[in-house]
């Protein structure tokens, strides 16, 4: 029998440890699927529970080098305070050692550089490097201590990934800065015999590997928390407790507690607790989780409720249809944690290659060290061959050439109102082929505003004035919209015209109401045609065909009677943001799809797809099936950005290639998005694509010149030039090299500051 099962990995650090967890367990026979999530830790796995053991498969990732342990998906939500304080402890600990790290690599550069300076630094005169070589040395040695103890991580990894036959980038910083060291040591030994030998004390190299990576670490840590704080944050939207009425009593209990079939009472601003259908009660529920939209659902007895909405304005009683990972809530959850799992992270090139370059190095070491033995060389000369071989091929600039041109760009991204979370995120944002675009909220404002007052006389102030009148007492979206639509037209004093009597909601339909004034006093009634119908209110023909067209463009349409006579319709609609249409030009520029991806009715959903320019409507979708829409397109080869700003496009957001959250939207949209949108202006959705496109040339261009440096350097280092020329490269120039290919991609990255970013 098929099994799937789910597992937690400790001990990974980059992608080719998530590839190397990947090989292992797909290599055992009866495993039909293996996806591990770099981001949670988590690896999921299909196998064929006749052929392979759930022992087997964590003996197989232990000799891997990593730890395995069966993960329960039920238990996770208790798990979540206690996991969320041990990342802010791992993070912490990245930052105290980094921080450590950086004052003593500062302190040893001084040391070892200052006095190379055009303008030389003070340095006591017992640590001159002339007068006192060996306390020069002792000083360098004794400041990168604390340095290899602050990165001992990569030290204790890389080489048990080494070990293990899986070397990964922790590895080759590793083998770098332990011969850099190791080498250093065995010249300051020689210094009393020989004191020019302190031009060959590489200390400086070993710290700055360590920490220029242990700033990127540290970074990529930061971004990790944030992925799984959307996660966290959508488990938050259930209440802990639940309010269950049996016989006419009511107890409150934990909501892991309830079963189908309960009955529980969702009290006015409270969250509803878990799937289930109104028994009774009337009332309106925000269900913008689901559907994106701003209005809210009028909910009377039959009416299905989802957990985790929010209830507005009335008491309901609701019977439980669903609990645990069965509600639509776990399902959005579990979507987003199988969307992460499944999509394969971008492996940095250095991560790519780390498999073959360091055996590859190693192997050069050894054959030029015997080459040079049988040639009858002595060991110092073979010592610094071999030790030239792998201080070249360090990897300082093979790791420095994507994340300081990340860096840069991600910089670059603030600048402009782009926060960009990851390298990731940047790198693969630039082969974006189609962009999907929220409605609410993203292309349109996300609040309902009034946009239109008919009517056949000019009394658009009295129909603003009775509607905004008896609605103040509502707690409706509708309602806030006109409000606010009557604060900024009509004088404040005559505001307080009316006082409100004998207000009562009719669920669905609208409202009743009595207004009072010094004058008189007069019965109206503020809803949908359901309402006029009921009450025998006629509709004018002229208003009637005014009312269709304004519906078709979107409009949701509030008719205002006063003694059973309509005085006029005020249309609300949330309306289109003003950089939409630009800023779907200037994805079509960048030779980009756009589609629109929304919740909302098809006939408003193409209205406001026609005004922005899209190519594509896909409309009255939720959030599951967002998420399938984007992964429909990946399946067809094709690279997607999502872009949205409601808890309902959390999911496509984490399936897309890219997600694109707005600032102003839904914490949840903004934790599951790698790319923040500060400004919430859908341009800059456009602008980072042309960023991403910059940097990831910027990388290339970088990668090469690293690339370049160590194709070139290393077989001189191992003596290539020596029998023709005399020449050979020793440790120094090595470094020295090694050094100056850092400088040149870095002074390359930079150029990125000068880009215009413009379209």
């Amino acid at each position: 029998m098929v099994k799937e099962e789910t597992y937690t990995i400790s001990g990974m650090s980059c992608a080719a440890c998530s590839s190397a967890v990947e090989r292992v367990t797909r290599k055992l026979e009866g495993v039909e699927e293996s996806n591990v999530n770099l981001t949670t830790g988590k690896m999921t796995i299909k196998y064929d529970d006749e052929k392979v053991s759930s022992q087997l498969i964590s003996q197989k990732v232990e000799k891997a080098g990593f730890g395995c342990d069966l993960y329960q998906r039920e238990e996770e939500k208790k798990e979540v305070t206690p996991a969320i304080k041990e990342d802010d402890k791992e993070l912490k600990e990245k930052k105290h050692n980094l921080v450590g790290a950086w004052i003593f690599t500062l302190a040893l550069m001084y040391v070892s550089m200052g006095s190379m300076l055009p303008y030389p630094l003070p340095l006591p005169p017992v640590f001159s490097g002339s007068a006192h070589p060996v306390n020069f040395a002792l000083i360098q040695l004794l400041l990168t201590i604390p340095v290899l103890f602050y990165g001992r991580f990569f030290f204790t990894n890389g080489f048990s990934a080494l070990f293990h036959k899986n070397p990964n980038m922790n590895s080759l910083v590793a083998i770098g800065s332990a011969c850099s060291f190791a080498y250093s040591i065995v010249v300051m030994f020689s210094l009393d015999g020989n004191p020019h030998q302190i031009h060959n004390l590489y200390f400086e190299s070993a710290s700055m590997v360590l920490t220029f990576v242990m700033t990127g670490k540290y970074l990529e840590a930061r971004s990790t928390k944030k992925t799984k704080g959307a996660i966290t944050a959508l488990m938050k939207l259930t209440p802990n407790t639940a309010i269950v009425v049996s016989e006419g009593k009511q107890k409150e209990v934990p909501v892991q507690q309830l079963k189908v079939g309960d009955i529980v009472l969702v009290k006015p601003g409270s969250r509803i607790p878990t799937d289930g259908r109104v028994t009774q009660g009337e009332s309106a529920v925000d269900e913008s989780m689901l559907t994106g939209e701003s209005m809210p659902i009028d909910k009377t007895v039959g009416s299905e409720v989802t957990g985790g909405s929010m209830n507005i304005n009335g008491a309901l009683y609701v019977s439980v249809s669903r609990v645990g990972k069965d509600t639509t809530l776990s399902q959005i959850i579990a979507y987003m944690e199988d969307a992460q799992g499944k999509k394969a992270p971008i492996a940095k090139i250095a991560d790519k290659v780390s498999g073959v370059f360091v055996p590859i190095v190693m192997v050069i070491a050894v054959i030029a060290g015997l080459i040079w033995f049988f040639a009858g060389q002595d060991p110092s000369f073979i010592l610094k061959v071999i030790t030239s071989v792998l201080v070249i091929a360090c990897p300082c600039a093979l790791g420095l050439a994507t994340p300081a041109a990340i860096m840069v760009g991600t910089g670059k991204g603030a600048s402009l109102g782009i926060l960009i979370r990851s390298g990731e995120a940047l790198e693969i944002a630039g082969k974006t082929q189609v962009v999907v675009l929220d409605k609410t909220g993203t292309i349109t404002q996300g609040n309902p505003q009034v946009t239109t007052i008919l009517s056949k006389t000019d009394n658009q102030t009295e129909i603003l004035l009775i509607a905004s009148a008896a609605e103040s007492v509502a707690q409706h979206p509708l309602a806030q919209a006109i409000e606010e639509k009557a604060k900024d037209s009509i004088p404040q004093e005559k505001m307080q015209q009316y006082k409100v009597e004998h207000f009562t909601n009719i669920p669905g339909k609208g409202i009743r109401a009595t207004l009072v004034s010094k004058d008189d006093t007069h019965a109206v009634y503020i809803g949908n045609t359901l309402l006029m119908k009921e009450e025998g209110i006629a509709i004018d023909p002229e208003l009637q065909k005014g009312s269709e067209l304004l519906s078709a463009q979107g409009n949701t349409l509030v008719y205002v009677a006063k003694e059973k006579q309509l005085l006029g319709i005020i249309a609300i609609a949330d309306t289109i943001r003003d950089t939409s249409k630009e800023a779907v030009a200037m994805f079509k520029k960048l030779g980009v799809e756009v589609q629109m991806l929304t919740g909302d009715n098809k006939k408003t959903a193409e209205y406001i797809g026609g005004l922005a320019g899209v190519d594509k409507v896909i409309a009255e979708v939720l959030p599951q099936e967002k998420a399938q829409v984007v992964a429909a397109l990946q399946a067809e080869g094709k690279s997607v950005m999502m872009v949205g700003d409601g808890i309902n496009d959390a999911p496509a957001l984490v399936q897309a290639d890219t997600g694109v959250a707005i600032g102003g939207g839904s914490h949840i949209a903004v934790e599951a998005g790698n790319i923040i949108l500060m400004k919430n202006d859908l341009r800059d959705a456009a602008k980072s694509i042309q960023l991403s496109r910059l940097t990831l040339f910027n990388i290339k261009e970088n990668l090469f010149w690293a690339f370049f440096y160590n194709s070139i350097g290393i077989p001189i280092a191992a003596g290539a030039l020596y029998p023709v020329f005399g020449i050979l490269l020793t440790p120094m120039l090595a470094g020295l090299a090694m050094s100056l290919s850092s400088v040149f991609v870095v002074g390359n990255a930079l150029r990125l500051r000068t880009k215009k970013i413009k379209l």
